[in-house]
């Protein structure tokens, strides 16, 4: 069963099976002008995918019928869709494994509607990992993916290779989080995914020659035992 609130907008799916947060979910949704499909199971919800693919997803991850995260490989192996993960599962581990299984990103209960809002936002007006353009423009950035080269007020930025690698992964994905597993398996290789240390210091080296402040980051931001956020316009 499902419950449908018409919008000018674009439409999105809930899958939340609380009946008062679906509820708020779908009048705080309706009110930015979104049309909201809520559904309160795993399996209503897929069915409801199918039907008619929404723009967005928001998943909780405790359904009464399904775990949340066969519903996300399931919405994974046929659509790049955005998925916002909304669930009360808080610990690093979760996280990660909602980040690395294909969500986008991931808000913890209980949450603040304008942090939640705002997440939606982003996530509606990132582009697809394909549709990344060879040059791409953040702030008074130039990446020049195709090129390796990188300037800043037009003038070029000498990058290792590493440090050029971890920013072209965060640039193929803005605005989404990039967790420390797949940026460790995929630029240092599989054998080194639990050495943190090793990213930690390529992103403050790089977060000092693109100019971004260490303590206050506005373009290479830290989820926090999760990985990193490239904002595509800070």
């Amino acid at each position: 069963m499902s419950e449908v609130s018409p919008g000018p907008g674009p439409r999105l799916l809930v899958i939340e099976d609380d009946r008062q947060i679906r509820r708020f979910l779908r009048i705080s949704l309706c009110s930015q002008g979104f049309q909201v499909e809520a559904c309160e199971t795993g399996a209503a919800g897929v069915a409801a995918f199918n039907r008619q693919p929404p723009a967005l997803v928001l998943l909780d991850l405790g359904l009464p019928d399904v775990d949340g995260m066969e519903v996300l490989d399931a919405l994974r192996a046929q659509s790049e869709v955005p998925v916002l993960v909304v669930s009360a599962r808080g610990s690093e581990r979760e996280k990660v494994a909602a980040l690395d299984a294909g969500a986008n990103d991931y808000v913890t209960k209980p949450f603040g509607i304008q942090e939640l809002l705002a997440r939606v936002r982003v996530a509606l007006r990132a582009p697809a990992p394909s549709a990344v353009p060879a040059l791409l423009q953040l702030g008074e950035l130039t990446l020049d993916i195709a090129g390796h080269r990188v300037t800043r007020h037009g003038e070029a930025l000498h990058l290792t290779p590493r440090e050029f690698s971890v920013l072209a992964m965060l640039a193929r994905q803005p605005d989404r989080v990039v967790t420390q597993h797949q940026l460790l398996a995929e630029i240092w290789g599989p054998v080194h995914v639990h050495d943190t240390h090793y990213l930690r210091i390529v992103v403050s080296r790089l977060r000092h020659k693109l100019g971004d402040d260490p303590d206050a980051p506005r373009l290479i931001q830290t989820e926090p035992g999760v990985g990193y956020r490239l904002v595509a316009m800070p």
